[in-house]
């Protein structure tokens, strides 16, 4: 099987239409949160994501098919000076997991990291999602934390 890799153009209108269908079927998975996009989402996301200057995606297509995706935004990261990557969303749809398209979506968003002079990458997973920490782990990803104690971080939220 081969697969692409590409940098998604918010303007085309199929890779449009691939990033809103992965990221629903990414919400209706149970580690998305079980619950698909609304329609102001599914209508706008697009739209949205190509106003901010530094986010991208990621598409990975195979037979003419978008099978993978990330969603990616640029932040900094006061300690180093440097803007910094935040890997906000990985997905694959299921008949293509285990055959790495995620390690080749990563790939493709660490050189576009290192084009933009960032000093690290970023991301969030759950806990009991170990097929996806294994992913991170094999590509180079840690746990974070400060010192070598068992001090991790941990991420919160507050809804807003």
């Amino acid at each position: 099987m081969d697969v692409q890799v590409l940098k998604a153009d918010y303007a085309n209108p199929d890779h449009a239409q691939s990033l809103v269908n992965l990221l629903d079927a990414y919400a209706s998975d149970p580690m998305g949160g079980g619950e698909g996009l609304s329609a102001h989402v599914r209508q706008n996301l697009v739209a949205a994501l190509s106003d901010i200057p530094e986010a991208f995606s990621i598409l990975a297509i195979s037979d003419g098919a978008a099978v993978g995706l990330v969603n990616c935004f640029q932040g900094f990261s006061t300690f180093a000076c440097k803007p910094l990557i935040n890997i906000h969303d990985v997905f694959v749809l299921d008949e293509y997991r285990g055959q790495g398209i995620s390690l080749k979506m990563l790939g493709l968003v660490e050189t576009i990291a290192r084009q933009r002079d960032c000093c690290k990458l970023t991301l969030e997973v759950m806990v009991t999602n170990k097929p996806a920490r294994s992913v991170y782990e094999k590509f180079g990803f840690t746990h974070y934390q400060l010192d070598e104690e068992d001090n991790p971080a941990h991420f919160w939220q507050k809804k807003l």
